[in-house]
C-alpha cells in the first residue's frame, strides 16, 4: 500500500495503477478495517477501484499520528468475504432505450441479439460508486462486447440508462450528460432521495441484467 498526502485532510490509499482483482480486494479489506478499528479523527473514506480516500480531521489527528495508526493494517490478518446482495435488473435493451447497441454489435463483429446476450449473461459485481450519486461502476464485462466512450458526451442521458465504456458497463442513476454507449434502459429507479438508503446499490454487491420486452418495461413502470 502506497500512501500519499491529499492536501491537509486527506490521504490517498493505494493499492495499483491498475484495475485488477488483487488490489480491489485489497481496497474491500481496508475498507473493512477502517469499520472495525474506528480512528479518532477520521471522517470518511471512499473507496475506489484500486485505492481508498481518507478524509480526516487533522485537529483531532496529527498526519504523522494517522500513518502510525494504519501502520496497524495486515492484509493477511483481515479476513474478507464478499456478503453483498444480488440485484437483478430488468433491462429493455435496444431501440430508442439503446440508441449505441448496433454500433457495440459492429464494432465487435457480432449480432445485437449477441450484444444482449452476452451482456445480461454475464455476472457483475459493483466494485465503485462515484460520477454522481448511486452510478455503479459494474466488473465483470466481457471483452466480447467492449468499446471505448463516445467521441463527444451527450448533453442528455435518461436515468436507468445502461452503458458501456472502456471494459466497464454501468447505469445512470439520473438525467444528466454522459459518454458511455447506451444499450439499454432499465425501468428501476436506482437513486431515490426518499429511500434510506437512496442508493439501489452498495460495492461488493452483485449484478444480474434481465432482458426484457416493452409489455415488461411498460408493466415495471406503472
Amino acid at each position: 500500500m502506497v500512501i500519499e498526502a491529499l492536501g491537509d485532510r486527506g490521504l490517498i490509499l493505494k493499492f495499483s495503477d491498475e484495475i485488477n482483482q488483487t488490489a480491489h480486494l485489497s481496497v474491500m479489506k481496508i475498507d473493512k478495517f477502517l469499520l472495525n478499528f474506528k480512528i479518532e479523527g477520521v471522517i470518511e473514506w471512499i473507496p475506489s477501484y484500486s485505492s481508498v480516500t481518507l478524509i480526516y480531521n487533522p485537529e483531532i489527528i496529527k498526519y504523522k499520528c494517522l500513518l502510525e495508526k494504519l501502520e496497524h493494517f495486515d492484509e493477511s490478518s483481515v479476513d474478507f468475504v464478499v456478503e453483498g446482495k444480488t440485484v437483478e435488473i430488468p433491462v429493455l435493451y435496444g431501440g430508442k432505450f439503446g440508441p449505441d447497441i448496433e454500433f457495440v454489435a459492429n464494432a465487435n463483429k457480432i449480432s445485437v441479439e449477441d450484444v444482449i446476450k452476452i451482456h445480461s449473461g454475464a455476472n457483475y459485481e459493483v466494485w465503485m460508486i462515484g460520477f454522481m450519486p448511486g452510478f455503479p461502476y459494474l466488473y465483470g464485462l466481457p471483452s466480447s462486447i467492449n468499446v471505448p466512450r463516445l467521441k463527444s458526451p451527450r448533453k442528455f442521458v435518461p436515468s436507468g440508462s445502461v452503458g458501456i465504456a472502456g471494459g466497464q458497463t454501468g447505469i445512470y442513476p439520473i438525467d444528466s450528460p454522459g459518454g458511455w454507449q447506451i444499450i439499454g434502459r432499465t425501468p428501476l429507479k436506482i437513486f431515490d432521495v426518499k429511500k434510506d438508503p437512496p442508493v439501489l446499490f452498495d460495492v461488493g454487491d452483485r449484478v444480474k441484467f434481465i432482458s426484457i420486452d416493452e409489455k415488461g418495461y411498460e408493466k415495471l413502470c406503472r
